[in-house]
């Protein structure tokens, strides 16, 4: 709601802007061009994220997601050892991870609310849970060993090779995760 406002602002406040410099006809231009080139943006970086979503299906029917997660569950049994318990919570916790490794935020979203769900239903009415906390630092931060919206948003404003971007992307993904699961111990230990 408060963005929306402030994005109404905006608009008010160049609308008015341009018509007390007398610029309406280029400002209405602008806005034009712009709409017309947030389009075509969102096709090619729309098609690009459902081939990788598509991607992501298809390794969750040949199996290869159940590997991957299975891989996953004695780090996030660490993480989350109550929900640990829980296979749903650990099932979604596994997929959620394994999406957000793969650079696929939007598949792994409902994942992770599903787990989030979950580990709420676990603890107190109306408090989150450390464990819970985790789970949104850890979605926040997210590792990605393959950052596939930002090479397709990077192909798509001409890249010539959108995925060169790879070793800073893990330093910096890995020193996130690290840094906010650290701060999260730390509020833990607060209380």
């Amino acid at each position: 709601m408060i963005l929306s406002l402030i994005w109404l602002a905006f608009v008010v406040i160049a609308l008015i802007f341009s018509l007390y410099t007398g610029t309406e006809a280029a400002v209405g231009a602008a806005a034009l061009e712009g709409a017309g080139a947030a389009v075509e943006f969102l096709l090619a970086v729309g098609g690009i994220i459902c081939l990788w979503c598509a991607v992501m299906e298809l390794m969750r029917c040949c199996g290869i997601a159940d590997v991957l997660a299975r891989a996953l569950r004695p780090a996030l049994r660490r993480l989350f050892p109550g929900a640990s318990e829980d296979r749903e919570i650990m099932q979604a916790l596994s997929a959620n991870v394994s999406a957000n490794l793969l650079g696929l935020g939007n598949a792994a979203t409902p994942m992770g609310i599903q787990a989030a769900r979950g580990m709420a239903r676990l603890g107190e009415s109306g408090i989150a849970s450390d464990e819970l906390c985790r789970l949104v630092v850890l979605n926040t931060a997210s590792i990605q060993l393959l950052p596939t919206t930002i090479a397709a948003i990077r192909a798509a404003e001409g890249a010539d090779t959108p995925f060169d971007i790879l070793p800073a992307v893990w330093i910096s993904s890995a020193v996130s995760v690290i840094v906010g699961l650290a701060a999260a111990r730390l509020m833990e230990k607060r209380k």
